[in-house]
């Protein structure tokens, strides 16, 4: 830490901490902008969390459930919000963040992981927001970390058929991206002349596949291999969560390397899979993981392990993005991150929204998150 961190961190210590004494849930959706897989209407839900300590100091968070996606719902979320997990954080110290996800965890236990974790991570972020806010210190320099200015993004392409692909690119083109992933799956032909398509319109790109699931083991083993081959550098999610040894084979085939997103919720299987020899790398989600307590851990467990790390994102609009693009910034991504929000989304509760130059965006620097919510146009 620098002298100025230390002194922060010292004068945080020496006083006592104003407890939460008001969290709000308000359900805020985004108008939907393009064709995405899991956005099945016209709006994307979410869930914005006001918290307020007894001093007046508020921290904004945000839960981004898909339904298409996960089991959580916007009503599912807002439901164990309001009657379960922001009642138990009321009273709080809100830099105890470990307790604070212990009584949520209480509040609503897990069964195999982290029990509502998209709706958890709305508070995780409200309290990191707010604990930032009450340090002045923004996510790298709570952790100890110098953040990179900007993060390079990755442009999804998502054909309704293959004709729309050279197009698909095109725009992401357009708009300054150089980078792609490709959603995949179920049907493999289809998906390696998508691949193929994108790899000749964008040779030196960083080009990733991500199947979201949508492989039984035996076509995974038999499409990594060719994806490999058309020059396709990491295969994300090839097959569904609960197919451990599914992955364990792609992972000692060694094809490419395999990546974990929607079966890794919490660091507690993280470090059970890397036991298993079941992944090369992780694509991190802030929102999937109950927000980013535990989302930091994952990364520095990955790090350690001398895995990948690649950042992805829940197609997250306005808060949701910050946060993961403080944690992506504060760790050093070294790949393009699949935050999709700006390309599929439209609209923006903050003063000033985030806007998306040359295939990058900026990484917040203000306290907390660092961004700043328009209250009022929330309210209207």
């Amino acid at each position: 830490m620098t002298r100025r961190q230390l002194l922060q961190s010292a004068a945080v210590a020496a006083a006592p901490s104003p407890a939460i004494r008001k969290i709000e849930i308000i359900p805020r959706p985004y108008p939907v902008a393009a064709h995405f897989k899991f956005l099945t209407k016209p709006e994307r839900p979410s869930v914005l969390v006001k918290m307020t300590a007894e001093d007046g100091a508020v921290g904004w968070g945000q839960s981004v459930p898909i339904q298409t996606w996960s089991y959580e719902t916007v009503e599912s979320a807002v439901t164990a919000l309001e009657n379960y997990l922001a009642p138990v954080l009321i009273g709080r110290d809100p830099f105890d963040i470990a307790g604070a996800h212990a009584a949520m965890n209480r509040a609503i236990a897990p069964s195999f992981s982290t029990g509502m974790p998209i709706a958890k991570a709305g508070l995780d972020l409200a309290l990191h927001d707010l604990t930032g806010k009450l340090s002045k210190q923004s996510l790298a320099e709570r952790w100890g970390r110098k953040s990179l200015a900007r993060i390079t993004l990755s442009w999804t392409v998502n054909p309704q058929s293959l004709e729309e692909t050279e197009k698909l690119v095109a725009g992401g083109r357009a708009r300054g991206y150089k980078n792609f992933n490709v959603k995949v799956a179920p049907d493999p032909k289809i998906d390696l002349e998508m691949c193929r398509i994108v790899r000749k319109l964008a040779p030196n790109a960083f080009l990733w596949a991500d199947a979201n699931g949508g492989y039984d083991v035996a076509t995974a083993l038999q499409v990594a291999p060719k994806l490999a081959d058309i020059g396709v550098n990491v295969l994300e999610q090839p097959v569904a969560a609960n197919r451990l040894s599914g992955f364990r084979a792609l992972k000692k085939q060694g094809a490419l390397p395999i990546l974990m997103d929607e079966g890794l919720v919490s660091s507690v299987e993280l470090v059970e899979f890397i036991r298993l020899g079941l992944l090369d790398g992780v694509a991190m989600k802030p929102a999937r993981t109950a927000g980013l307590w535990d989302a930091r851990r994952q990364v520095e467990i990955a790090l350690e392990a001398g895995l990948l790390f690649l950042g992805s994102g829940l197609t997250d609009p306005d808060v949701a993005l910050a946060a993961a693009l403080g944690l992506y910034g504060a760790y050093g991504l070294k790949f393009p991150a699949a935050l999709n929000g700006p390309q599929f989304l439209t609209g923006s509760f903050l003063k000033t929204p985030f806007v998306v130059q040359d295939g990058e965006i900026e990484v917040p620097t203000g306290p907390g998150l660092g961004v700043e919510i328009d209250e009022a146009r929330i309210r209207s």
